[in-house]
């Protein structure tokens, strides 16, 4: 299926000449290029958290080939680790060979926890939150008039009993909350501070904890994409060879926590540069895939791949459905410029759009991981990336940079003093010249 990619061969420009097509395909103005090139000041770094002393650069790079729902979507992500950028979006344009990603989301609810300990009757008080519901959640509602403007806010009351922890039993109460396209923390805390103190009138208890839950398994979204089997066809591998030892890895990543745990890894790679790049907390989407991948009292993989049959054609088909709690109003994403700039590149997304567009990144992410584990071992491809960050780091410029990479990874001695010795070979010759 032919796609309209605007961005096709933007890996073969320079920096320069990316920004200039990027700056045409956003509309970017010549703060959102300063923003990109200079990123936050101090100031701003100051106005951020505590004891600030310096900024920390990393990274900014553009996953392209994506077209999510049939539209191209230009992917900012920020990352430090070579092959990363590159894999996504070869796996990208795998995908779309096969129509695309298709995408989806449920309604931004993120779950908020009262800790209640020392009630007598734990059913009695449970019988007695829930028939409080309505009173519950006019409390939790009064502080966010604008949410519940938009459609959101505190929506239901839970409870869960845990009769046997270390502390003794506890009854928790979950408040189930829409954020809109905030990602919610500070609302869903001020909501169970509110109903704290009725919740211990209703039922005699002691309120302990009042937090919300990174484990958002009722804010997910669902990204799913069909690769053509012969389009995964490498050298000596046919399609089908390269499609089969796909379905054969992520088998191992679903019955092998250990395996599990590596696979996960790989599509938090991709997510988690999406999150830095657009000023969301990659930290609360690490714990709430790695907890949603042990939902089941066994931590296993988040995708599901299979072989499938369609119309004919032959294909692999990847499907990942995780939480992803992102927010594209307030916090950083409006307080740091570059992130401003990474929404201004995406469109502007809603907070579900966002997250389908993580979530399509993050099949693609380990699409690429398994292929090239499949199909070509993937430490030759990260060694030919390092290999370029080694001599680099021993002092090579220019195109310097990939001659003595490659004669690093032919020799197989990816080390810094060896390029070194490399680079002083390289200058001794133009000086006898």
């Amino acid at each position: 299926m032919t796609q309209n990619n605007t961005l096709s061969g933007f890996y073969k420009l320079t920096p320069t000449e990316r920004l200039d097509k990027l700056t045409d395909y956003a509309n970017l103005e010549l703060e959102d290029r300063e923003a990109l090139t200079t990123g936050l000041s101090l100031e701003q770094a100051d106005s951020m958290i505590e004891n600030v002393v310096g900024r920390y650069t990393l990274p900014f790079g553009l996953g392209t080939n994506f077209f999510i729902n049939g539209r191209e979507v230009a992917v900012p992500m920020v990352v430090e680790e070579p092959s990363i950028v590159a894999g996504v979006s070869y796996a990208a344009k795998l995908i779309a060979a096969g129509g695309g990603f298709k995408t989806s989301s449920s309604e931004p609810i993120m779950i908020g926890q009262v800790q209640l300990l020392d009630v007598q009757d734990i059913e009695k008080a449970t019988a007695a939150i829930l028939e409080a519901e309505p009173e519950l959640l006019a409390a939790a509602n009064r502080y966010h008039p604008t949410i519940q403007k938009l459609g959101g806010g505190a929506k239901q009351i839970e409870c869960r009993s845990l009769p046997d922890t270390p502390a003794g039993p506890m009854l928790i109460v979950h408040i189930l909350y829409d954020c809109r396209d905030a990602m919610g923390a500070n609302a869903v805390n001020t909501a169970v501070e509110a109903i704290a103190p009725l919740i211990e009138q209703l039922t005699g208890g002691r309120v302990n904890l009042r937090i919300l839950s990174n484990l958002t398994d009722k804010r997910t979204a669902r990204a799913e994409g069909l690769v053509p089997v012969e389009q995964l066809a490498r050298r000596e591998f046919s399609g089908e060879q390269v499609a089969q030892a796909i379905f054969e890895a992520w088998a191992f990543a679903a019955a092998d926590p250990y395996r599990a745990a590596t696979h996960n890894k790989g599509i938090m790679n991709g997510i988690d540069a999406v999150a830095l790049a657009t000023g969301n907390d990659w930290r609360a989407l690490e714990a709430g895939a790695h907890a949603y991948a042990a939902r089941h009292e066994r931590y296993t993989s988040l995708t599901n791949w299979s072989l499938i049959t369609q119309d004919g054609d032959k294909f692999l088909k990847g499907v990942l459905d995780m939480p992803l709690s992102v927010g594209t109003v307030g916090g950083a994403t409006k307080a740091h410029p570059t992130a401003r700039v990474s929404m201004k590149i995406l469109k502007n997304p809603d907070a579900r759009t966002l997250a389908e567009i993580m979530v399509a990144t993050g099949l693609a992410q380990n699409l690429a991981a398994l292929r090239a584990l499949a199909a070509e071992g993937i430490q030759h491809g990260h060694m030919r990336l390092h290999a370029r960050q080694v001599a680099l780091a021993a002092g090579a410029t220019g195109d310097q940079v990939q001659k003595i990479a490659d004669i690093l990874v032919s020799e197989q001695t990816i080390r810094e003093e060896r390029a070194r010795a490399l680079i002083q070979q390289s200058e001794q010759k133009v000086t006898n010249t």
